[in-house]
């Protein structure tokens, strides 16, 4: 049996490896473990810190770039520029010279009596006013010289100021309800009721559910009778009351009705029924 040696100064793998196995690494790597992991939180906490401590060092070594600063200058808030009284105007500018042109004398009819109607002077050919321009009086000037057409004077007075006018909306025309005379179908009621057993038809809807009754819809007779605002006031569902409203919309023109002789706007109630045979 191999005996121990033990003395302060030993470590744990001298006791572990204590005269065998210290030739397959392990021992080697277990005595220089303290110092590997040492080394390596040192390395690890520098490299840290200087990843900590890059953008601090990149802002100091890369200069700064200039912003440059807009200013807003209004040319229209610049004051003008001091003028001096004693200082004399500009002069005008020269006239501009115009160059004379061909003319032929060429004045438009004018109705006097007879009297005062001078010698008849025929009117310039064709072939002169391919040559000259018309005008007043008959001159000669330069052949190749455009006419030069003269701006209007300005005039100093005051120019007239437009002012919008106001127009004021329409009032729409007064609905009646009751009338001296009231509006009616042309050929009268019976005529009507013809009229409406002749365009309405029964709704589907309301023929498989065996639904009769009346539709009361309400509307109105313009002036000029034609049909306007048709509203169902009191329906039976089943699709009677778009039949009634749509059938009313189509109806021809009626006669309006009239208050002190005058056409008017006359609202209309009429009861439309709906019965099955």
């Amino acid at each position: 049996m191999a005996e121990v040696t033990t003395n302060s100064a030993s470590t744990l793998d001298d006791i572990v490896f204590a005269e065998r196995n210290k030739a397959y690494g392990a021992y080697s790597l277990r005595k220089g473990y303290s110092k590997t992991v040492y080394r390596a939180l040192i390395i690890g906490s520098a490299l840290f810190l200087i990843a900590m401590a890059a953008p601090t060092i990149i802002n100091v070594l890369t200069p700064e770039e200039e912003v440059p600063v807009e200013v807003e200058v209004d040319l229209m808030k610049i004051p003008p520029p001091p003028i001096d009284p004693n200082e004399p105007p500009p002069p005008p500018p020269p006239p501009v010279e115009v160059p004379k042109v061909n003319t032929v004398k060429f004045l438009p009819p004018e109705v006097k009596p007879d009297e005062e109607v001078p010698e008849e002077t025929p009117p310039p050919t064709v072939e002169e006013l391919k040559e000259a321009v018309s005008a007043d009086k008959t001159q000669e000037g330069d052949p190749n010289a455009e006419e030069a057409i003269a701006a209007p004077e300005e005039t100093a007075g005051p120019t007239r100021v437009e002012a919008a006018v106001e127009v004021a909306p329409k009032k729409e025309e007064e609905v009646f309800t009751v009338v001296e005379q009231q509006p009616e179908f042309p050929g009268g009621t019976a005529a009507m009721y013809a009229w409406l057993g002749k365009n309405m038809r029964y709704p589907a809807a309301a023929s498989r559910a065996n639904i009769s009754g009346r539709v009361f819809v309400s509307f109105v007779v313009n002036a000029d009778g034609s049909i306007q605002d048709v509203q169902v006031m009191k329906g039976l569902g089943f699709g009677t009351d778009e039949e009634a409203k749509r059938v009313v919309q189509q109806m021809p023109k009626w006669r309006p009705g009239k208050q002190s002789g005058r056409p008017v706007r006359v609202k209309f109630n009429l009861p439309i029924n709906f019965q099955l045979e």
